[in-house]
């Protein structure tokens, strides 16, 4: 099923209908602008999970007929997912739980002495999993996180290893990933891009990128099942640790040692894996490549730009950046309100107009603390946090205008928590 949107069909996601409480014990609908936490779940998805589970088994090492079924289409994913993230042809496509999953793997394999480069305004998933890390700061423009990427990555000796978002999820700001890999190989390093919140959004090309490794979640595209992928070149990921040890990791098991499989992607997914959410990320990736990058970009640049403008035209409302308005965005903005907390705007929305949001840090506390202008400190005293709005296939002007008004409400004081 698809809906209709600008005279254009788009899949349509569950839940689009659903009706929630606010004050004064109505049901209003549900304008969900938390996409960039999780994404709804789209139809085809569901009825994908749905078309598996009648003949549902586990994978791999069972010769009856429903396990040899799902063996199939467990692979097939495989290669659907590597399709859709355009990887070369000899790429290991992975399964994981999510996104933080994907880059803790491929920490467990990187060769013993690497030094990861990694920039302070990532998600604190590209910035704990590390033993040797360069930190860079926030750079002021696309062009000096090149330079800095370059003289930190001329500096080491040994491998390394370049960590970069490819979309931040704070500010929803596109980096620069091309010019990154570039700098990476030409100091013979390598390149891992958070593409979680790229992919919901943009089409991703891991060969014309020139990318080392990219990883990404299903939650976030509209697969909410549990499941996540990490992608890229097989010699670091075939010879590094396994990073579950158990069933399915192992070509034979002794009375005191074990040999593991060669090939990076049984390596890696030991036990049973979550055949489901393979399946529907597959799934997804289906159904946004049949719906057409362009129609579903140039709806997302028209809803965003809608609320940009918005936000712009309230006093005492900021948006969060980092490199100024102009620069290009995925469906993500986030912001601050003079003289409330950000728990208290997301609450009031809540309550009041059955908004849902985001308030926090956002998994990234040094980037919010450095766009708030914070010096580092403690993370629980209720600074450093801002209010982060995101769409996605759903969304709709309704649910931006009506965000909108209740801010200008908050505003005028007549919305008050």
């Amino acid at each position: 099923m698809a809906v209709q949107r600008g005279g254009r069909a788009i899949p349509a996601v569950l839940g689009a209908d659903l009706e929630v409480p606010v004050r004064g014990g109505r049901l209003v609908p549900y304008a969900n602008l938390d996409y960039a936490a999780s994404a709804p779940c789209l139809e085809p998805v569901s009825a994908a999970v749905s078309a598996a589970l009648p003949a549902y088994s586990s994978v791999h090492r069972g010769a009856g007929y429903a396990s040899q079924l799902t063996t199939a289409r467990y692979e097939q994913a495989r290669h659907t997912v590597r399709a859709f993230a355009g990887a070369r042809p000899d790429d290991a496509v992975i399964f994981t739980r999510n996104t933080t999953d994907s880059t803790n793997l491929l920490a467990r394999s990187l060769p013993e002495g690497t030094t990861v480069v990694v920039f302070d305004t990532e998600h604190h998933a590209s910035l704990l999993p590390w033993d040797r890390t360069v930190r860079l700061a926030a750079p002021a423009f696309p062009g000096e996180a090149v330079r800095a990427a370059d003289a930190a990555l001329a500096s080491v000796d040994g491998p390394a290893l370049l960590v970069v978002t490819a979309a931040s999820n704070v500010t929803g700001e596109l980096w620069p990933i091309a010019a990154l890999a570039h700098i990476a190989h030409r100091h013979g390093a390598r390149i891992l891009v958070d593409a979680a919140q790229l992919v919901p959004h943009r089409r991703l090309n891991l060969t014309a990128l020139d990318l080392d490794y990219v990883a990404f979640s299903g939650h976030k595209l509209y697969a909410p099942f549990g499941a996540g992928v990490l992608i890229g070149r097989r010699d670091w990921l075939s010879a590094g640790e396994p990073y579950l040890k158990g069933g399915g990791a192992v070509r034979a098991v002794g009375a005191d040692e074990a040999e593991w499989h060669e090939d990076a992607e049984p390596r890696h997914e030991a036990g049973t894996p979550n055949v489901l959410g393979a399946l529907a990320i597959a799934a997804a990736c289906d159904a946004l490549t049949s719906t057409g990058w362009t129609s579903l970009v140039r709806e997302e640049e028209r809803l965003i730009s809608r609320l940009r403008a918005g936000l712009a035209g309230i006093g005492g409302v900021r948006e969060l950046s980092l490199w100024g308005p102009e620069h290009p965005r995925v469906g993500i903005v986030s912001f601050v309100v003079d003289g409330y907390t950000a728990r208290e705007v997301a609450e009031a929305l809540s309550g009041d107009y059955g908004i849902g949001v985001r308030d926090g840090k956002f998994c990234a506390h040094p980037f919010v603390r450095h766009l708030l202008g914070e010096s580092d400190g403690g993370c629980e005293d209720g600074t450093a946090s801002a209010v982060r709005a995101s769409i996605g296939i759903g969304s709709t002007e309704e649910h931006v205008d009506r965000l909108l008004g209740a801010l200008r409400d908050l505003v005028a004081g007549s919305a008050r928590p």
